[in-house]
Order: structure tokens, then sequence, then C-alpha cells
């Protein structure tokens, strides 16, 4: 029996390393965010003011221990075995969900997922032991410590709402006094402005640092609390003194220096408060299991664990350990950069790439928001708006009609990234002085969201699509909570019922779930990557054209394929293979979409030497455009008429569309052909084709009505066969006329300059 326990521990030791990594993947953006977005400094440093900052809180979180062990439930009330199949279901339920989110690059607390995960678990093992003493559920009570879960609850709901409300408000104050050309502002009230953040920033450190530390003691955390105001006060002389100085003799700028000091101190908060989240089970299953054998002749299922209710301080060696795995993956997790990334699309100052579609709820929020303007308006004096525009007017970039620079742009600019560091860590101090339960997470996105909405980031042009991101991001929050609470449950009872053979199936299958969410993460990023790599091309009428080809040879090529085997699966009546064509379809679609939605900023781009050529290129993708959409009106009716078993084609139609089918791959695939070799002496003849193809489609749609007369087909396979007849034309004629844009081009493109 007890090698069976070793296997737990041991199970929780890797599981402790793997939900390190994909809990730093998650939590990075807390304190990434604003320094990466305001690019204040090259990359490699940010992250080594970051991994600095990550291994001083890791030192600093001993203290934070106990909410693994005693903070959510009460252990003198389980025996040493189910306190094992409650450690091991919370921390696969972790790695799992943890992990889930970084794949689709949201953030979510790590905080309310250890604690409704480890409420989840105890839940089910005390009904287990109420049912089993004959006491039924009413006294599951007794077992949970119900008042810390309903405390984190209620900090939840009230944080989201006063981190936005207060990073909205202090951003507009802020903005409205420094306004977009800071820069002539911070030689007068860039040391006031400098002292009073970093001021704040110590502060945030003192209350949230101190107080885990092992190595500080209770009666030095006691002066830091009683002083701490005094001590605000006199640091805020001082370095407003110090920065004023530093800009008057060296010019230095101090919102950098804020913003990489801020960093610094959201990462040690993270690791200072948040380690417990990744370690505290596995180290509190270790120090279980050594009590267990140190009393080899004590039942495990008889051996109670008042010890979790005993204070600890845990060796620092475990906690360093755990900083250095926290470092790399922060230096390597690709998934980290993905939530990240979210963050700043979200919150960043420019056009670019949109994550979200839009959604009912944020388009009914966007036009409440703009009736509140309009209100606002109409109240306010015209001289006070339009000193207010004033102050909000971004100036012109010099640098706009060179793609290369406003691709290295900084997302936002450094006062935002300065309000969102010092907004986030007076909120997070207030609250730890107070000693109200929060999670970092909900604080640091909504300040940044409620900075991003009030600096006119959300503009008409992207702001429905920015308020379904917040929207969806905010909802898997309250999603956390269910599904942590939900899964670990499960799993406590799977184990409990299973075993030793239900454990190594869970921690298994949770490791495969691993390897195949980073696979999929891996084709979400390519993605990413590809769009981001287009940004860089040099459009002049050379790569246009290579662009062009590209885009006509993936769109035939794709369309040519699906076109056939719709074509077959419809004659073998093959309703699941169509299902899964019709998959395909929609990716065509939204790809063509996706073209003709970023022609925009290809356009914008364009070198003087292409703009007289670029409408052949609009006019490309708005062919390429209409032929997947003809390709999406073949496959949703064939879908629908087999998944409603309607008649199937008859013997003449499948003779008829099967020669059809043949007909249109050849054309298609001719036309790939020469837009390769851009030999148009051919199109002569492919427009003779097409017109013979044309000609045999109206003997088909004869041949269709004498049959209806004939009464030898029924209506619904009348209407399919119509309307592939009808897609089949439009096909050919979109496929035609984007082959005649793309001559042009070409040809265009070939006369000389008078």
């Amino acid at each position: 029996m007890e090698y069976v326990y070793l296997f737990f521990v041991i199970a929780l030791l890797i599981l402790a390393v793997a939900d390190l990594s994909v809990g730093v993947g998650n939590d990075a953006v807390n304190f990434l965010n604003s320094s990466i977005g305001a690019r204040v400094a090259p990359f490699f440093f940010i992250m080594a003011i970051a991994s600095l900052g990550v291994l001083v809180g890791a030192i600093f979180s001993s203290g934070m221990m106990e909410v693994a062990r005693s903070g959510i439930f009460n252990p003198d009330k389980f025996y040493f075995s189910e306190i094992m199949i409650i450690f091991l279901a919370v921390m696969i339920t972790d790695m799992i969900l943890l992990d889930a989110f970084n794949t689709f690059g949201l953030q979510t607390s790590t905080t309310v997922s250890i604690v409704f995960e480890l409420l989840g678990a105890a839940v089910a093992i005390a009904m287990l032991k109420s049912i089993s003493a004959g006491d039924g559920l009413q006294n599951i009570g007794d077992y949970i410590n119900s008042a810390r879960a309903l405390a984190i609850i209620s900090a939840i709901l009230l944080s989201v709402v006063i981190a936005f409300t207060v990073g909205t408000f202090v951003q507009f104050i802020t903005r409205v006094l420094f306004t977009f050309q800071y820069e002539r502002k911070i030689p007068y009230l860039g040391g006031i402005w400098g002292g009073l953040a970093v001021s704040a920033i110590i502060y945030f450190l003192l209350l949230k640092g101190a107080r885990g530390a092992s190595f500080i003691s209770v009666a030095t955390v006691e002066w830091i609390d009683n002083n701490a105001g005094m001590f605000m006060v006199y640091s805020f002389v001082l370095l407003t003194v110090l920065f004023q100085v530093l800009i008057m003799a060296f010019r230095t700028n101090i919102l950098r220096i804020v913003i990489l000091v801020g960093t610094f101190a959201l990462a040690m908060a993270f690791a200072s408060n948040d380690l417990v989240n990744f370690i505290g089970v596995p180290l509190a299953g270790l120090e279980s299991y050594m009590a267990f054998i140190s009393n080899p002749a004590i039942d495990p299922g008889s051996y109670t664990m008042e010890s979790l209710l005993e204070p600890v301080r845990t060796p620092t060696v475990y906690l360093v350990v755990a900083g250095v795995i926290m470092i790399i993956t922060l230096a390597f997790s690709k998934k980290a950069r993905s939530v990240t990334q979210t963050e700043i699309d979200l919150a960043r100052q420019t056009e670019g790439y949109e994550r979200f579609s839009s959604s009912p709820l944020a388009r009914n929020i966007l036009r409440m928001g703009l009736e509140i303007n309009k209100f606002f308006c109409m109240v306010l004096p015209g001289a006070v708006l339009r000193k207010i525009n004033e102050r909000f007017h971004r100036p012109e970039n010099n640098n706009n009609n060179n793609h290369k620079n406003i691709h290295k742009e900084p997302y936002f600019d450094q006062l935002r990234a300065s309000v969102n560091l010092v907004v986030a860590s007076s909120l997070i101090a207030l609250a730890t002085s107070l000693t109200l339960p929060l999670s970092t997470t909900y604080v640091t996105f909504m300040v940044a969201m409620g900075t991003s909405l009030s600096d006119r980031a959300w503009g008409r042009e992207s702001a429905v699509y920015r308020i379904s991101g917040v929207i969806t991001v905010i909802g898997g929050w309250f999603f956390t909570a269910f599904a942590a609470f939900t899964l670990a449950f499960l799993l406590a009872l799977l184990i409990s019922k299973g075993g030793i053979v239900a454990a190594v199936i869970a921690v298994t299958g949770a490791f495969a779930i691993i390897v195949k969410t980073y696979h999929y993460h891996r084709k979400r990023s390519r993605k990413r990557k590809d769009y981001d790599e287009k940004q860089l091309i040099e459009w002049d009428n050379e790569s246009i054209m290579a662009e062009c080809q590209l885009n006509i040879h993936n769109t035939l090529v794709a369309s040519t394929d699906l076109y056939a085997r719709l074509i077959d699966l419809l004659i073998r009546e093959d309703r699941r293979g169509m299902r899964t064509l019709l998959k395909k379809v929609s990716r065509l679609n939204q790809k063509s979409k996706e073209l003709k939605a970023d022609a925009f900023n290809t356009v914008r781009r364009l070198q003087d030497d292409a703009i007289d050529s670029s409408h052949y290129y609009i006019q490309t993708l708005d062919y390429l455009r209409e032929i997947a959409h003809c390709v999406h009106f073949l496959a949703e009716p064939a879908y629908s008429h087999l998944d409603n078993n309607h008649p199937p084609l008859n013997h003449k139609q499948v003779t008829d569309l099967d020669k059809l089918k043949t007909m249109v791959q050849e054309i298609l695939l001719s036309i790939v052909k020469l837009v390769e070799t851009n030999d148009f002496g051919k199109i002569s003849s492919i427009i003779k084709n097409q017109q013979h193809i044309l000609s045999y489609l109206q003997e088909l749609k004869k041949k269709q009505v004498r049959m209806i007369r004939e009464e030898e087909t029924g209506t619904r396979n009348s209407l399919l066969y119509f309307n592939i007849l009808a897609e089949s034309k439009n096909l050919l004629l979109f496929t035609v006329n984007m082959l005649k844009a793309h001559r042009d081009f070409v040809l265009y493109k070939n006369i000389p300059a008078e």
C-alpha cells in the first residue's frame, strides 16, 4: 500500500513542474504587458528584469503555502488516503485547465482555479465520507472552509468593476494633463510623476513581499505595516528630487524607469503570491507522505491529517528551484507569449490583427456606449469638448509610409504603460493592506482595458472586436471556477473508486492532453506568425503579383479538390464525409474573407510604383472571395440534402454530374497552370472551354426540366440539382474573370512608363 502513495507523491512532484510551466504561461501577461506593449527596452532585457522579479518573489512566497494546506478545507477531518486523492485530483485539473487557457491565448486566475479545484475535490471526498457514515449530505459543511471561497468570489466581482473604473479615470486625467505629446511635459512634471509612481510601487512591494518572506520576522512585518505611510511620504520626496535631477542633468527617460521597476514589482508579486498555486499542493502532499511513513504501523485510511494545520516555512531551496523553473519557462514558452499578445492586442492603440469576432452582446454594449457619448456631447459645453479633444489629439507619425517602422512601433505609449503598472500596483497594495482577497490577474487585466478605453484606443474600426475579446476573457474567468470545481470533483470521485489504476489513467491522460494542445497551439501560432511576416513585405508590383499568384493557386487548387469530392460524396450519399468537407469549405471561405479584409492594410503600405496597379490586386481578391462563396453555396445545400435523408440522385444525374466534375476540374487546373506561367496566349482556349462547359450546363438544365415533367425526380432532388448547376456556372464565370484581372495586372506591369 505504501508504494501506491509513493506513486501519488512522485506524480504530484512531476505535475508540480508541469504546472509551474503552464502557470507562468498564463500569468506572465500580468507583468509583461506594459513593458512589451510600450517597447521600453529590448525583449531580452525585459525578460531579464521579469525573471529577477520572479526569482525574488519565489523566495518571498513561503508564507502563502497555508492556502493549499488548510485555507479551503479542514484537513483534520480527512484521512491521509483521502488527502492524497484530493491533492492528485487538484494538480491534474490545474494542469489541464491552465494549459487549455494558454493554448487559446486567454488568461485566467490561477488563484481562482486552485481554490475551486481544492473545493471541488474536497467536496467530492466529503460527500463520499458523509454517505458512507450514513449522515447523508447535511454535514458536508463541516469539512469545507466555505467562508474563504465566498470571500474570493465576491472579491472577483468587486475587483473587476473597481479596477476597470479606476484605470479609466486615472488614464483620462493623466492624458488630459500630459497629452499624447507628453515629452513636452516630462521636463517639468516628470520628477513628480516618477516619484509618485515609484513610491506607489515600493509601497506595493513592501506590503506584498515582506509578509511572505520566510527570513523576515513577524515584528519587522508589523513595523512595516505601521510605518508604511510615513515610508511612502519620505520615498516620494526623495525620489521626486532624484528623478528631477536625472531629467535636468542627464535627460533621463523617467517613464522607462517607472515601467521597468513596475515590471519587476509585479513579477515579484506574481511569484510571491501565486507560487502556492503551483507547488503548494505537491509540497503539502510530500509533507503528508513523510508524516505518514514516519508511522508505518498506522492505516492510511485512519490516519488523520492534523499536521497540515500547523504553521509551515517552506525550505528556501524548494522556492529557488521553483523560481528557476518559472524563469526557464518564461524565456522559452510560446504559450506565455500568446497570452501576453492577446492582452496587448486588446489594448493597443493601433489597428492590426483582430483575434475576436463581434458578438451580439459586444454590439449592444458598443451601441449603449455610443448613446452615452452622445448624451455627454449634448450636455457638456462645446468649448470644453474641443479642449478635451485637443488633449487627446495624436500627432501624425512621420514614418507612416514606412511599414517597417510601423511594425516596430509600440502598441501604446510609455505614459499609458506607467499608468497600468502604478494603478494595478496601488489597487493590489490597497486590497492587501485591508486584507481583502483578490486576483492580481483580474486587476492588471481590467486596469489595462480601462486605460485603453480611456485613451481612445477602441475606435469605431475595432471597438466591437475589442469589447468582444474582453467579454470572452471575463467569461473565461467565471468558467474557470465552474470547470475547476467540476473537473476536480469528478477526478476525485474517479480516483477514489478506481484506485491506482484510475490514478495512472488520469495522470497519463493529462499529459496526453498537453501534447495534443501543444500541436494545436503550434498551428495557431503559425497562423499569427504568417500574418506578422506579411506585414513586413515590400509591397511593390513584383510582390503583389507574387501574392496574387499564391492566392490564386491556393484557392483554385482547394476549390477544385472540394468541388470534385463534393460531387463524389453526394453520389455516394456519404453524410459524414460531407460534414467533414463542409468544415474544410468553411476554412476556405474564412481564408478568402481574411485576404479581402487585409487588403486595406496592404494597399496602405504600397510603394509609389504599385499604387496605379493595386486595383487589380483588389479585383483579384474580390473574385477569389466569390469563388469561395460558390463552393460554400454548393456544399451547404448538399449536406442539408443528405442530412435530411432526401431522395438520392438518379442514374442519369449521376452520369451527367460525373462528366461535369471532370470538365470543371480540367479547366480549373488549366487556369492554375496558366497563372503560374503567365502564358496568357492560351487564355482564348480557356474561354472557349468555358463556353463549352456553359453550353453543357444549359443542356443539363433542359434535361432536368424534361425529367421533372416526366416525374422522374422529386422536388428536393430537383432543387439540389439546379443549385449545383447554377453554382457551377458561377464558379466558372468568376474564375475566368479572375484570370482576366490577373492578366491585366501582369500586362499593365510590363508597360514601360512614359
